[in-house]
Parts: C-alpha cells; structure tokens; sequence
C-alpha cells in the first residue's frame, strides 16, 4: 500500500494516505509530501511496451495507480476520474501532447491543447476530480486557496466548473496587473456558483503565506476536533504545486513525451543509452519535479535544463548553489516570476537520496534566513541531473522572433516557451549534429555513443499573450498569426463580459510591512468564502 511522508521527516505520523497528503497540501512540519517509496521501473518488466500502446487517460491510470492504493480509490473509480479529467473533446490534438519539429534541430512538445490553453490542465483537472471524488465519499465541504501569477488560475477555476460539485469550491488570486488580458478574462469571465476570484496589491508571491498558514491552521484544527483529516466540517485545501497531486499527475506528461520522443527517433523505449534531455521554462518547479521523479524511476530522461527569466532563484542555485530569495522583477514571462519555487524542497530530497534530516536542515535555514547556500558536494551533485540559464526580456523576444521568422510556416512561441528555446541555444544544447552541442556533451564527459536528442516543453499557447507578443514581432506579425490560428475558443472568452473580482488592497500609511498585510488579506480571505460559500 503507497504511503507518504514528509521532505523534513518531523511528523507525528511516520506516514500518511494519499488521501490525507492531498487534503493538506503541506505537511504537517511545514515539509512537502513524496510517496515513500518511488516504484522503479525496468525494461524487463516490458513496461514500456505497455505504455506506449497506451492512450493518454490509460497512461494517467496506470501510473496515478502506483501511487494511490486500491483501498483508498478502487480500480473503477480511478479509470473513471482519469477518463472524466481527460475527455477527447476537451482537447484539440487527439495525441493530446503533438511533437512538433520545427526546423531541422527543434522539437517542441506541445502542452497547450487543453480547455484553457496551458500544461496546468494536464495536472489541474486529475487532482480537482480527485478531491471532487473524496469530497463526495465523505460529505465534506472543500474550499480551495488558490494564487496564481498565470496559468494556474484558469485552468483550477474552468477544473472546478467541470466538476460541477456543490462540496467543492474555489477562490482564486492574482496579482493585480501582473497577468496577461486573456488569462485575467479567463478568471473574470467564468460565472460560476463554485468559483469567486480575488486580486491583491503585490508581487507574484505575496498571497503564499495566508494560504499556506490558512491550509496549516485548518489542518490542526481540524485533527483537534475530529482526529483525522476526512471527517468535520468545511476543509481548505491549497492546490499549488506544493500539493503532491501535482507532481505526481505531472509525471505522466513526461513519460507520455518520452515516448512520443522515442517513437519519432526510433529508438527503443527503455534503452538507458538513448536518453532524451529536456528544456523547460521553470517557475516553481512542479513539472521540473514531475519530470525529475520520473527520471528517478527509470524513465530514461537525461540532463533537466531550466529556462528561467530574470527572477532567476533557480538558475542561481543550479549556477552556484544560491538558493537565495530576492524581490520580483516585472517581466514579461510573467508565469515564471517566482521568488521561492517551493518544490525545490523536494528535488533537494531525491537529490540527497531521501535524507530528511539534512533537507530539515536546509529549509530551516531557508525559512529563517531566506538564504540558502549548498557547498561543493551538493552543487556538484546537482550539476550532475540539471543545467540553467538565465534569460532577459530581450533575449526571449530574440528567441520567439528568431522561431518565428526561420521556422517553416511561421512557428509562434508564447513568452515562457521562448525562454526555454532562449536557454537551449544559450546551453548549446539544440542538436546532437550541432558542434556546438557535441563540445557541450563531450566536455560532460558524453561519448558520442551517448550524444541525446532534446525536446522543449512548450507550457502555453501564444494566444495567452497578446502584448508580449506583440513586443517581440510586432502589431503587424500578431495580427497576421491571430486572423490565421488563434483559437475560436480563445476569442469566446476575449469576446464575453468580466465580473468585478474581490480586491485587496494594500494601505502603505496603515500597513508598513508584507507580514502586516498580509494578515489583513487572510481575514479578508476568510470574510469572502463565509459570505459566498458558508460556514
């Protein structure tokens, strides 16, 4: 039977259900939930054979099925959420995830063909039906906590809709101006019983911290007043990737590419000599982590490089191990703006092997000081699975120009796929018949035997994105791509009505500090789901 436990390894329990791991979001010690054990997965269990006959909702289920026991979601009801998470009509492509080549040495894996235009549909919809299905086992009421500088937003709010389950509710927030047009009217133009959205006067980050002591502050509660976490009354759940279900739905999406990949190279699906890098625009590492738990499987996925703009925490630590929290900058990739992506936590734990005590170290150190330093050893271990680089805004509109105008048909990247394109011609690592990429691979101590083939994730369509866009090609270009490819769907949501959402606002004479503030803003939190979703 999987069980999970926490990054930190300070809980009362020595391990948890699935069940109670997605219901808290964090763990009880302020850690992160894994699975206690990773399951491994070897070419002579011919695995991935199986899989790769596989349809996308068949491949969710057999890989959420190693890690969700039968006793807690039998084998009926897990099929069944799976095929309602990711029904074919809801996706434009019928692979769900298309490989396209662009150019000679450019393969991008497309993540954006869901309802709401972007790789979080993937991971949203599963753990909303998963909740909506514990929600309804228990006759419990779930209200969700949600902050989003992007994409997260959307594809939570539309996932909640779907599910159409008077136990399970949503708030939503967003700072205020620092979200495209078109992800904002996805948010305000959803009108829904289950859904309220909220924006707030501050950084990317700033609405962390009430959600997070919210979530903990409902969780000890709730274990006073009834023992256990599936019984009582209203439950806040958050489902940032901080929450395990993110990650480990996650996982599938870059096994289902690896296989994809493979099909495309001709390669064995297996082989451990013919592994596959992969390029990704990296915010707070949840599908970083996805892909790096798959990695830890088996799969074979070689070197993660993150493409990251210049609120560059995870290029910095990759660089020269500074795990240091600085203050956001506006940009414009603007889902990648994040000051501490908290699923580091659980990369430094499969990193040091599983050792909770030295990753309760570390973030101790990085909760108290907001720095954290690791040494040579460490460094050099991380080096070893993941390489970063840093991209400026004129950089990525370099990259997205230089894609569009060299590309056969015009091939238009959204902002944050452009920062991975930007870092993979930065790193050298575009194509194995490149010199450049063979010196990069040789000097890694790769044989040409061993040289990999690369693919880019690409997170979100560029229909999200209008202005940045429009900055790198120019009025003209974006007029001639959306007369010609932007989605009817899209151009719905452009067309219909915004609802006012909630707003926090944020008195500097009244309130001199973020903490301050942010005090105000959980009571302000708390006020709205009363009113709007009961007691």
């Amino acid at each position: 039977m999987q069980r999970y436990k926490s990054t930190r390894g300070g809980t009362t329990q020595d391990s948890y259900s699935f069940e109670d791991a997605l219901f808290s979001g964090y763990a009880p010690d302020g850690g992160l939930f894994v699975p206690a054990s990773l399951p491994s997965i070897g070419r002579e269990m011919d695995q991935f054979s199986l899989w790769s006959n596989m349809t996308f909702p068949e491949l969710a289920y057999d890989v959420l099925r190693k890690f969700i026991s039968p006793t807690e979601i039998d084998d009926a009801n897990l099929k069944s959420i799976c095929d309602k998470s990711f029904p074919a009509d809801a996706f434009d492509e019928e692979c769900y995830i298309p490989i396209k080549d662009v150019g000679s040495s450019l393969h991008i894996a497309e993540l954006f063909h869901g309802p709401t235009f972007c790789f979080k549909d993937f991971g949203m919809r599963p753990v909303i039906n998963l909740l909506s299905h514990f929600a309804t086992l228990r006759n419990r009421p779930i209200t969700l906590l949600v902050s989003t500088t992007g994409d997260t937003g959307p594809a939570a709010v539309h996932a909640v809709n779907d599910a159409s389950n008077p136990l399970l509710t949503i708030l939503v927030h967003y700072p205020h101006g620092q979200i495209s047009d078109f992800q904002r009217k996805q948010l305000t133009t959803l009108q829904s019983k289950y859904v309220k959205v909220a924006s707030f006067e501050g950084g990317g980050d700033d609405m962390d911290w009430p959600i997070k002591e919210t979530l903990l502050s409902s969780k000890k509660n709730d274990d006073k007043e009834s023992g256990s976490s599936v019984e009582g009354g209203r439950l806040f759940c958050g489902i940032n990737s901080y929450n395990i279900g993110r990650p480990l739905v996650q996982m599938t999406l870059f096994i289902w590419i690896y296989l994809r990949m493979a099909e495309k190279l001709g390669l064995s699906p297996g082989d451990e000599n013919s592994l596959i890098d992969m390029v990704l625009p990296t915010g707070a590492m949840g599908n970083l982590t996805g892909a790096y738990m798959a990695k830890q499987m088996g799969i074979p996925i070689g070197r993660l490089y993150c493409g990251v703009n210049i609120n560059d925490i995870t290029h910095r630590v990759i660089d020269r191990g500074e795990f240091h929290q600085q203050k956001i900058e506006k940009t414009l990739s603007e889902a990648l703006n994040v000051e501490v992506p908290y699923n580091f936590e659980r990369i430094l734990f499969y990193l040091s092997g599983g050792n909770e005590s030295l990753v309760k170290e570390w973030m101790g150190k990085m909760d108290e000081t907001r720095q954290l330093t690791l040494d040579e050893q460490w460094l050099s271990r991380l080096k070893q699975d993941f390489r970063s680089a840093s991209i400026t805004d004129d950089e990525m509109c370099d990259a997205l120009r230089d894609t569009y105008e060299s590309s056969p048909g015009h091939y238009l990247c959204d902002p944050h796929t452009a920062v991975a394109v930007a870092a993979a011609k930065k790193l050298g690592c575009l194509c194995v018949n490149d010199n450049s990429r063979r010196e990069t691979q040789q000097a890694d101590g790769l044989t040409a035997h061993h040289l990999r083939k690369v693919v880019i994730i690409a997170t979100a369509s560029p229909c999200k994105f209008e202005e940045a866009v429009t900055i790198a090609l120019g009025k003209e270009s974006w007029a001639k791509w959306k007369s010609s490819f932007f989605p009817s769907r899209a151009q719905r949501t452009m067309d219909l009505e915004e609802v006012e959402p909630f707003h926090y606002h944020w008195d500097h004479s009244r309130y001199t500090t973020l903490k301050e503030i942010q005090s105000v803003w959980m009571d302000e939190m708390m006020h709205i789901v009363k009113n709007n979703f009961g007691e």
